[in-house]
């Protein structure tokens, strides 16, 4: 399969950020990987804009699970695709923390997207305590059993894997770890998708840097990563597409 590096830009960056796809794009014009970039919904035209023509695509960062409707300040999948936008982040922990999101509710939501014609990036991941009282395996288990839609397959689902305790503080886990995790990961998503989890991307996410993107792209069941604040600089992302072009 083709890996996938995705940047999540979260809630950064206004339409003077866009130089950072022209670099990007210049430093990494033909890469052996696919890229996306996930940027606040405000950019999604402009930045597909900037990346016309190009192998750079534009994702969204969350959606509403109804098509339309009386649901002020949401944003629907329809609309996120006719602003240009090919996938969208789902389940993300901060949004479930934030926003107390629900494994049905993220569910939901991936069905809309995934019938808006969007592939659907749906995040798990593990608290610091479930990790220390060793429920990592049970709470990862638990959200792709309840996450993951109906109509799912390796054409329209990314599965990112982020732990909680990871994202943003600069601490990594082990290889081992990892490893762990994304080889239950391929072998449960089996139960839900069948022969099409083999194909299906799951991507490594937390604290993913040029210096540590390497070692984690080389293990096995790891197809790519979700990349926060390394993603909003051309200069730390595009070291990161050139280690997974090379793994």
């Amino acid at each position: 399969m083709r890996k996938l590096a995705a940047g999540n830009w979260k809630m950064n960056g206004t339409r003077a950020g866009l130089d950072m796809v022209t670099a990007l794009l210049a430093a990494q014009p033909n890469p052996g990987c696919d890229m996306l970039l996930c940027p606040p919904a405000t950019l999604i035209s402009a930045m597909t804009a900037a990346a016309r023509g190009s192998r750079l695509m534009v994702g969204a960062q969350d959606c509403h699970a109804k098509p339309s409707g009386a649901h002020t300040g949401d944003l629907a999948a329809p609309m996120l695709a006719d602003a240009g936008a090919t996938h969208v982040i789902l389940g993300h922990s901060e949004r479930r923390a934030d926003h107390g999101e629900t494994d049905d509710q993220v569910c939901a939501k991936a069905e809309a997207a995934l019938a808006a014609g969007l592939v659907a990036i749906v995040c798990l991941g593990e608290t610091e305590d479930q990790r220390d009282v060793g429920q990592t395996l049970d709470v990862i288990a638990a959200q792709l059993d309840g996450s993951v839609p109906a109509g799912a397959t390796a054409a329209n689902l990314v599965i990112a894997c982020e732990p909680v305790w990871a994202i943003g503080t600069g601490r990594t886990p082990t290889l081992a770890q990892i490893a762990e995790v994304h080889g239950f990961l391929r072998a449960r998503l089996a139960t839900l998708v069948g022969v099409a989890a083999a194909e299906t991307r799951l991507l490594y996410g937390g604290s993913v840097k040029p210096g540590n993107a390497a070692e984690i792209f080389a293990l096995p069941h790891v197809d790519g990563a979700l990349v926060g604040g390394a993603s909003l600089k051309a200069e730390d992302f595009a070291p990161i597409v050139a280690a997974l072009s090379a793994a």
